[in-house]
């Protein structure tokens, strides 16, 4: 893979507390250099971030119930519908956790279902969205994890990922070579938290994941200059 190819898997993540429109600024003008696939940015910077990349190729990704999964399924939708009209193209919904661990698995596709279904009701007038699902793999069994990505599939999500980097733990390569065999070739991958370097991301890459959400995208895109390449 050549170093544009690897930038097109780049999610280039900013989702801290603290964070402000400045470095939500700079955060685009980076995913443009480096011709990333997207920002990920939280909710309340969607409509800067779209305005910041109106005239780029670079899609404006957002988090839906983030961190920790736990609203209602309705509120989900709607942050969705929100966020698609403020100019978000993907969406990375956190699934009901708690549900999860219960084994109320019903309610865990139900709410995906929920997102999923508001995305592609806007997508006669906002064009493809994409929708991934985080089942934040640190808190889950490995039972758990299959059945919450099968949850997802039969949702009709277009993505499951990793981690939403809050919750004590990020992606490994086990997680992401799990979640591949789980979903097959047509369901994508996203390995997300603590990819830190373009070594971590080969090896989420070559575990099955075809998209990388990180912070570091550019010490990654970084390493493959120093290293002549992918």
């Amino acid at each position: 893979m050549n170093t544009r190819e690897i930038a097109a898997m780049i999610d280039h993540t900013l989702l801290k507390p603290e964070t402000t429109p400045e470095q939500i600024i700079k955060l685009c003008q980076e995913a443009r250099e480096h011709e990333f696939a997207s920002v990920c940015v939280n909710p309340a910077y969607v409509a800067l971030a779209a305005r910041e990349l109106a005239d780029s190729p670079v899609k404006v990704c957002t988090v839906i119930g983030f961190p920790l999964g736990a609203n209602r399924p309705q509120i989900k939708a709607q942050e969705t519908e929100l966020a698609i009209r403020e100019g978000a193209r993907e969406v990375d919904m956190v699934i009901n956790i708690g549900a999860a661990k219960a084994g109320d698995w019903q309610l865990v596709e139900e709410d995906i279902r929920a997102v999923v279904a508001a995305a592609r009701n806007l997508e006669k007038e906002a064009g493809q969205i994409i929708v991934k699902v985080i089942i934040e793999t640190c808190l889950l069994t490995d039972e758990e994890k299959v059945k919450a990505c099968q949850a997802a599939v039969n949702a009709g999500a277009d993505f499951v990922k990793t981690s939403t980097g809050f919750a004590g733990g990020g992606a490994t390569v086990a997680d992401v070579e799990l979640m591949r065999k789980t979903v097959g070739p047509t369901i994508g991958v996203k390995a997300s938290g603590g990819v830190r370097n373009l070594e971590q991301a080969r090896a989420m890459i070559a575990a099955g994941a075809n998209r990388i959400g990180t912070s570091n995208g550019v010490a990654i895109m970084a390493g493959l200059t120093v290293n002549g390449g992918y």
